[in-house]
């Protein structure tokens, strides 16, 4: 394959070219080759971490996760116990999350069903949150809504 621009590069795997460039920034992925214009080029080989990082990221998993993944892909001569490792710290993680966003839900259940949701301005819902005396929610748990707020329009 012959060089590719970074446009078609995201069209290809999925990866947006900010992400691409972020990626390159970060150590994720090698500096690409440039024109003698300047503008990136990418090779099969490339294309192929970005797939590989894209789908890590589709796990869950941190950039800083990833980047021992790349590096441990790249070893041939690597036992796979590493590998194992960070899969099995990343399911500790997730279901961690999940039981912090189940507790979430519980929460938001037990209020909604607490709220007449009538005409009158009460609200037991406005109340607990404006309540002083709660725990914080875990950022991490609530990266997840915050994007889907954003792709929505809401944020």
């Amino acid at each position: 394959m012959s060089a590719i621009t970074i446009g078609e590069a995201a069209r290809r795997t999925g990866v947006s070219a900010k992400m691409i460039r972020w990626y390159e920034a970060t150590g994720l992925l090698p500096p690409a080759t440039r024109s003698e214009a300047g503008y990136r080029h990418y090779d099969d080989s490339d294309l192929h971490t970005l797939r590989f990082v894209r789908r890590a990221r589709d796990l869950g998993f941190s950039v800083e996760a990833i980047a021992d993944l790349l590096a441990l892909w790249r070893d041939r001569a690597r036992p796979s116990a590493g590998v194992k490792a960070i899969a099995e710290e990343q399911i500790a993680d997730l279901r961690r999350r999940i039981a912090e966003l189940e507790g979430m839900a519980r929460t938001l259940e037990r209020l909604a069903e607490s709220c007449c949701g009538d005409e009158r301005p009460e609200c037991p819902i406005l109340d607990d949150l404006a309540t002083e005396d709660h725990s914080p929610v875990p950022r991490r748990a609530m990266r997840g809504l915050s994007e889907r707020r954003r792709a929505r329009g809401m944020v």
